[in-house]
Parts: structure tokens; sequence; C-alpha cells
């Protein structure tokens, strides 16, 4: 099966974490449970992940998996990168949301992508202004999905708001997430998952024990 077939069955990510390096993380689901569940089987989850946190346009993501197709060992060889990139950044930030400091060979291994990632970073006019953008050659085509993700860990660490940092409450989840609420009382990675599933249980949990009182 080719990798544009693939795509047809990629899952959709949720993408709820407030910031692109954290929700990269979210992309191994149950990780508190003994077999977590793997969402990046091969390049073109990958691509189907980058264009739905919008750092890959459409018509990008379509033109990476045919050329995915064309070198499925490249390919093959940059998910295994990613996958360790993200539980890099997985470690890093799970520590620091559990106000611990980062294992220091996970921060160099992190600067080792940053070096490789910055060394493909350019500024380019956008409009009246100038952006970020990425010097993406025909040789590097199939990496640029990791940039964007490795510059956002890197703003993250050095930015003001690195103690919002949170890990989900729920005890079979472990995703990571930025709390951005009003008053700083985010405990879930997503309501309508982890936040719905607690509710239910303190429900069972307050019937049970208004039956035994009864």
């Amino acid at each position: 099966m080719t990798m544009s077939k693939l795509q047809t069955t990629a899952p959709m990510f949720d993408i709820s974490a407030n910031y692109l390096c954290l929700d990269f993380a979210n992309t191994l689901e149950n990780r508190a449970e003994a077999v977590p569940q793997e969402l990046l089987h091969g390049y073109s989850d990958l691509v189907a992940w980058s264009v739905q946190a919008q750092i890959l346009s459409k018509d990008v993501g379509e033109r990476l998996k045919q050329e995915a197709d064309q070198q499925p060992g490249r390919a093959k060889a940059i998910l295994v990168h990613a996958i360790a990139l993200r539980e890099v950044i997985y470690r890093v930030f799970k520590s620091i949301a559990l106000e611990k400091q980062p294992n220091s060979q996970d921060l160099q291994t992190l600067n080792v992508y940053l070096a490789t990632a910055l060394s493909r970073a350019c500024i380019v006019p956008a409009g009246e202004h100038y952006a970020w953008s990425w010097d993406v050659q025909p040789e590097t085509e199939l990496e640029q999905v990791l940039w964007p993700i490795v510059r956002s860990a890197a703003d993250l660490l050095t930015s003001d708001r690195l103690s919002l940092t949170r890990l989900c409450a729920a005890e079979d989840c472990g995703w990571l997430f930025l709390d951005t609420s009003k008053n700083r009382s985010r405990r879930w990675c997503n309501m309508q998952s982890c936040g719905n599933r607690a509710k239910v249980r303190r429900h069972y949990v307050q019937k049970k024990k208004a039956e035994q009182k009864a």
C-alpha cells in the first residue's frame, strides 16, 4: 500500500493543547496506560497532522505524500526522527508541567534538532511586513514537517508562558496542554473526552454513595 492510500485512513487528530509542540507530543494517545495508542503509523499520518495543525498547506501536503511514495526509505527514516523528537518534547515539557528540571540529555538532543531547523529558517517579505519561513531544498523537502515543531518547542521554552504547561488530570491520559484559561484552572486536555469521563465517574460515585445511605 502506498503512502497516498494510507492517507485515506489517517486519523483525525486532537489539536487542543494551545501550542504546536504540545499538540505534536499528544500524537501518542493514552500515554499513562500500559499500551499507548500510536497515531503516527506512517509518513502520510505525519503529513495529515501537519496539515491539520496548519503548518503545511493541503497542496504541499499532497506533494509531500507523492514524494514520500517515491522515497519510502527516506520517508520512513524521517518518521522515526519525528517520533524520537516527539518523545524528547514530551519528556521535557512533562518535567516542566511537574515543576521538575528537564533531563540535560533531552535538552541536548532538542538542541541538535533545533540547530538543523534553524539552519533552514529564513525571513521573507509578507505584504508590508516580514515573516519567518523555511528554505526548502529538494534534498530536504520531506524533512520540512519537523522544523516548525522544533521551533515551537524552542519558542515555548523561552516564553514567559512556559509555566502554564500542564499535564492532563486524567490518570489514564498523560497529554500536555498550555493552560490559557482566564483563571488558570483548566485540568483536562480536552473537556469532551477526559473532562466528560471524569464527570461520569464523579456522578457514578455520588450515585453509589447516595444508594448506600438510602
